[in-house]
């Protein structure tokens, strides 16, 4: 992808996030990329064109998110575990936060746009395959299960801060009962 197309993505994210999907023009992207108006419309001419790439833009970006966290070592405990989806909550809810609601705002998008679900479809299946492997090499009983009951969990979590912020937001308690709960004591789970 070229660097100024991938700018030009970046710049629509940044206004999905923050203006949300309503806000997300043409017109909006150049004036965030910094760049002569109309340029947008040159890369997409139209609005379901820059929705699709967006998308594909923020599979992009998870994708080399989560080659950094495979390079992480794989969590032995619950604990690190824990730990890690924690980091991850308080990274998507902080630092992430404007990637993050872009991405929740593709998703309420694709309710009515079904062109949008297959790559979010895509990309949460790729998440679940790769955070599976880690429940298993924990010893859980039944890691596909389990990680599609956390990770639904810990979406919800992250889109209740998004939209309803806590001002003492530590999500590790939470994190950590739910997965206890779901290893339970015989999972072999550490």
């Amino acid at each position: 992808m070229s660097g100024k197309r991938e700018r030009v993505l970046d710049a629509a994210i940044e206004v999905l996030g923050t203006r949300g999907l309503r806000g997300l023009t043409h017109r909006a992207v150049d004036e965030v990329a910094g760049i002569p108006q109309g340029s947008t419309s040159n890369y997409f001419r139209t609005r379901e064109s820059l929705l699709e790439a967006v998308m594909h833009r923020l599979v992009e970006r998870d994708r080399e998110d989560w080659s950094a966290l495979a390079a992480v070592p794989t969590p032995a405990s619950v604990d690190e575990f824990v730990d890690g989806m924690a980091a991850f909550v308080r990274s998507a809810t902080g630092p992430d936060r404007i990637r993050t609601a872009a991405r929740y705002a593709l998703v309420v998008a694709a309710v009515a746009e079904p062109a949008l679900a297959a790559p979010l479809g895509r990309a949460r299946g790729e998440l679940l395959s790769w955070a599976t492997g880690l429940l298993a090499g924990l010893g859980a009983a039944e890691p596909e299960r389990e990680c599609r009951i956390l990770a639904d969990y810990v979406d919800g979590m992250i889109l209740h801060q998004l939209s309803t912020p806590a001002a003492q937001f530590d999500p590790s308690g939470e994190i950590e009962t739910l997965a206890r709960a779901l290893f339970g004591a015989d999972s072999g789970c550490p």
